[in-house]
């Protein structure tokens, strides 16, 4: 039987049903439904969105390359508030996502005083543990023999609701694309790009 522990603690099994065609179905359920799988089927692999939901998903190969996905993560690590930002690499791009609320260190180091250490940090594990992310900005390989990126980011007007195409940016190298614009997140300067 194949297990898989999200990044929430919370363990899932994987299990086999039937679509209504007649085709297989897999799905993670907390308790097992259906058919539990002893081998992921060829051609899969197991996967687990920034939010903890974890599926089965065909193996894509992917055109990002290690060291592009390590500029972007040191970028974010960087930043002042790394712990509020993860990424995802997907096959043609990578995905930026923010802690839904900000996080908690501002409320949380109102209590710096009050509350023990070993409580904060356990509080402020739990907020990274627990807490939801949403998209915010994206890198999206757009010539893939110069290894040119271009950024979108998420745009909040009611006209324009989704991902913004940053046309001022262009392209550029992506540790170039991160060096520049990750800094904005969380910031007034994230809502001038465009």
């Amino acid at each position: 039987m194949i297990t898989y522990t999200n990044r929430k603690g919370v363990t899932y099994t994987l299990c086999q049903g039937v679509t209504k065609t007649g085709n297989p179905r897999y799905f993670f359920a907390r308790e097992p439904q259906g058919k539990p799988v002893e081998v992921i089927p060829a051609g899969y692999e197991i996967q687990e969105s920034v939010n903890g939901v974890v599926s089965l998903a065909k193996a894509r190969p992917g055109n990002i390359l290690a060291k592009e996905a390590a500029a972007v993560e040191s970028a974010i690590q960087q930043h002042p508030q790394a712990r509020n930002y993860r990424m995802d690499v997907k096959p043609d791009r990578i995905d930026l996502y923010e802690l839904a609320g900000g996080g908690m260190d501002g409320l949380l180091g109102t209590y710096d005083s009050v509350l023990a250490p070993a409580l904060l940090a356990a509080l402020r594990a739990d907020c990274e543990r627990y807490g939801q992310y949403a998209a915010v900005m994206r890198f999206i390989l757009a010539d893939e023999e110069q290894r040119l990126f271009r950024a979108e980011r998420m745009c909040y007007r009611s006209s324009v609701d989704g991902w913004l195409p940053l046309y001022n940016i262009g392209t550029a190298p992506i540790a170039e694309l991160a060096r520049q614009l990750v800094p904005t997140l969380g910031t007034e300067a994230f809502f001038e790009l465009y």
